[in-house]
């Protein structure tokens, strides 16, 4: 009984309409069409070293989407996975650089710092039972931020490698062969996501608490410890992605991460996750992480001013929350 009340909470309806076929497909054929647009209107946007520089620039944003993503199908929100990632970065900085610890132990440290926030957030929808993911993670991403601030005295630290901590440099600039080190660890990541969501019973309870959350209590889920692990996963993602950054730019900075909720948030919904919860992919993610990458990359590439570059990735979310009430709406 248990896993027929899971998967009926879990699985929406399999009715094709034009609100689920665009829902399913429509970030796909959307990815084709900027690819092939770029492709006619630039020199350079396939070129290997363009290419290169999308894979890397996508990489940050391809962590924190699986964190926001598994928070949206259970209904929630993290705003806070930005300034998670400035404070576990400068913690890192500060570690490796500053206080010349060894940069194994600062990189754990740096996931560590992530994971408890994360943990904190799942503390305060489910011990202090605050209304809505909202609140509660608007408040930890300035707290967050504010720690970052107050811990670098509001400056960047720099030198992982006059620290001696090439190691955070390989993880955010190398590579293997012409893969960059970021985007195997991407890949890693997201399989290991992908048979959590798909293939065990903990992915399946994450899916029930989005789709009808007393029908989950009903069914014998521990709702409360599932939303403390999916939130500790969320802030440690965001450590991870914090690790990818610093070595990329070869430093911390507390004013490192700001917005990067919006490209993760929007990444998940053009992926085909809904805010309502219980629906979303990692497959559909990651091409909503693409789509996110090579529209910014594209728009640079074609000289847009920065001003519009965020109108552009505005009415992106528009459009895609426009397609997810569609959906909605055909299930019903």
């Amino acid at each position: 009984m248990v896993n027929e009340t899971i998967k009926a909470v879990s699985e929406p309806g399999k009715k094709k309409t034009l609100g689920s076929i665009l829902g399913r497909f429509g970030a796909f054929f959307g990815l084709i069409f900027l690819v092939l647009f770029l492709s006619i209107t630039s020199d350079v946007f396939l070129s290997g070293s363009n290419l290169s520089n999308i894979a890397r620039q996508a990489t940050v944003n391809a962590f924190l989407s699986v964190g926001l993503l598994l928070a949206i199908i259970t209904a929630g929100i993290d705003l806070s996975v930005g300034s998670i990632l400035a404070l576990s970065m400068c913690t890192l900085a500060i570690l490796a650089i500053k206080m010349g610890i060894n940069p194994y132990v600062a990189m754990l440290a740096c996931l560590a710092m992530g994971t408890f926030f994360g943990w904190i957030n799942g503390v305060l929808l489910t011990k202090l039972h605050l209304p809505h993911p909202f609140i509660a993670t608007l408040g930890t991403q300035n707290i967050a931020r504010g720690l970052a601030l107050i811990i670098t005295d509001s400056s960047p630290v720099s030198g992982f490698d006059r620290a001696g901590a090439p190691e955070v440099l390989t993880l955010g600039a190398g590579s293997v062969g012409p893969i960059p080190v970021a985007l195997i660890a991407v890949f890693v990541v997201y399989i290991l996501f992908h048979i959590l969501l798909t293939r065990t019973p903990f992915g399946r309870h994450i899916y029930a608490v989005g789709g009808n959350v007393s029908a989950a209590r009903l069914s014998g889920i521990n709702v409360n410890k599932t939303l403390m692990v999916v939130y500790s996963l969320s802030g440690l993602l965001a450590g991870l992605a914090a690790l990818m950054l610093a070595g990329r730019t070869n430093s911390g900075f507390p004013n490192a991460g700001v917005g990067y909720e919006t490209d993760a948030i929007a990444a998940v919904i053009i992926g085909g996750a809904s805010f309502s919860g219980g629906s979303g992919t990692i497959g559909g993610t990651a091409i909503g992480v693409l789509l996110i990458a090579v529209l910014r990359n594209g728009l640079v590439l074609l000289n847009v001013p920065t001003e519009w570059q965020t109108v552009a990735i505005g009415l992106v979310i528009i459009g895609a929350v426009s397609i997810d009430m569609l959906r909605q709406r055909a299930q019903q």
